[in-house]
């Protein structure tokens, strides 16, 4: 999924509150994104689902979490002679300094303006809080630590080639969890039933003599 190439903002009392998950805090700067680059923010509760690879019911409770604290607001427009909805539109409560947020934007517009062979975003090495982020968001124990170390070891490079996304490292490593996962209860049961048939025959043999 093409994904927003705009500043996303954090401001201060979002970033320190106390009230609102670090998904919601999360989702609250890919609104400001969209926002820079639109205008406005028109993405529907399913472009975040792609986006962040989570249910329905998680973005719907991070958007009422940030819309109860007064950080966002939804206006639904409807189409024309019905009760439909036709756009939800979201918009930023109370922005922190205006002047700079526009000034932000007129940067970032600037810097989208790149040749085709600056395109492609390269590779950058992901902070520790990244990880943590990402980890949270996708609900999978990982340790950040742990997986920024075993990558530094290895000069970020997946055998012989550079790492071109982190992301997908994390995904993969959550499929050998549940692999490892799987495994150990098959061999769980696997072992108690071995135990269960030893102990049988020991009796039956105890029986015979």
């Amino acid at each position: 999924m093409e994904k927003p190439n705009y500043y996303a903002v954090i401001p201060a009392d979002v970033r320190y509150s106390k009230d609102l998950t670090p998904n919601a805090k999360l989702l609250y700067a890919e609104i400001t994104a969209l926002c820079n680059m639109n205008g406005k923010c028109t993405a529907s509760t399913q472009y975040f689902c792609r986006l962040y690879e989570v249910s329905r019911v998680s973005i719907q409770k991070w958007l009422k979490t940030l819309e109860d604290n007064n950080y966002i607001k939804r206006v639904n427009i409807y189409k024309q002679g019905s009760k439909e909805i036709e756009t939800r539109v979201i918009t930023l409560v109370n922005i922190p300094t205006k002047e700079k947020f526009t000034e932000n934007t007129n940067i970032n517009i600037t810097n989208t303006n790149l040749t085709d062979s600056n395109k492609k975003e390269r590779f950058k090495k992901p902070t520790i809080e990244e990880v943590k982020n990402y980890c949270i968001l996708r609900n999978n124990n990982i340790d950040a630590e742990s997986f920024i170390d075993f990558y530094e070891s290895k000069n970020w490079q997946i055998g012989k080639n550079k790492m071109k996304d982190w992301k997908a490292c994390i995904r993969t490593w959550e499929r050998r969890e549940v692999k490892k996962q799987t495994m150990s209860k098959i061999h769980q049961h696997l072992q108690k039933n071995i135990n269960v048939k030893e102990k049988l025959l020991k009796q039956l043999k105890n029986e015979n003599n």
